[in-house]
């Protein structure tokens, strides 16, 4: 469906399922499963999470739970954008995504947990605490698991793959989010295997890419 050509009250009813709280009761498992997502994506794509939530709220009338509404304020929303165009390109660059990602360790898994917390603004400190750290762990858990990719893909010199796998994370992010709004039963079973995998995948690819970086012996002699 594009959603390009939607007016903003059909937008609006398409995501109101998981985001709109207006009519219906509260359920805290949908709530935690927002929560999982966002820590989730905070560690893929950020910026891109920050802007379309806020964007959602501002121009398709979808209310957000908990403290997230802050997220439709303009200069969230300029800042986002902007930060978001130039992830975009960093992040297509050979090395210089793979600075980025060490940049933004100190960057996206506090936000995860931040965002993931303030799903349960209106639930009370108990909730907010576990959801940031489930959002913590998550955004830990996919940033960790695309750094190590990037690096063991900047150990080749041509910049082709880096591109492409730039672009799937970006398509990953897109499907993620849409299968996290419309069908979040969905979204947790594959977050589960996402993140076994993601735990092989950081294991695998540091040995990888220590071996390629480890320092051979001197000759001696």
């Amino acid at each position: 469906m594009d959603i390009a050509g939607l007016d903003p009250a059909t937008l609006a009813e398409s995501v109101k399922p998981l985001l709109d709280w207006r009519d219906v009761p509260v359920d805290l498992a949908s709530l935690a499963a927002l929560a999982a997502g966002l820590g989730w994506a905070s560690g893929l794509r950020l910026y891109a999470l920050v802007f379309v939530l806020g964007a959602l709220a501002r121009f398709a009338g979808v209310h957000l739970p908990g403290g997230l509404g802050v997220l439709a304020h303009p200069l969230v929303l300029g800042v986002s954008g902007l930060l978001l165009l130039v992830e975009f390109f960093a992040d297509k660059l050979p090395w210089l995504d793979s600075l980025w990602d060490a940049a933004h360790t100190f960057i996206r898994i506090p936000a995860g947990a931040a965002l993931a917390a303030a799903v349960m603004g209106d639930q009370g400190g108990a909730l907010q605490i576990a959801m940031g750290l489930l959002g913590g762990t998550l955004a830990a858990g996919t940033h960790f698991a695309k750094a190590s990719a990037r690096a063991a893909i900047n150990t080749s010199p041509e910049p082709v793959s880096n591109v492409v796998t730039s672009l799937g994370e970006d398509a990953l992010f897109a499907g993620g989010m849409w299968t996290l709004i419309h069908q979040p039963l969905l979204f947790l079973g594959a977050l589960a295997v996402f993140c076994v995998l993601a735990v092989v995948m950081i294991v695998m690819l540091w040995r990888f890419v220590a071996r390629i970086f480890r320092r051979r012996p001197q000759a001696t002699g």
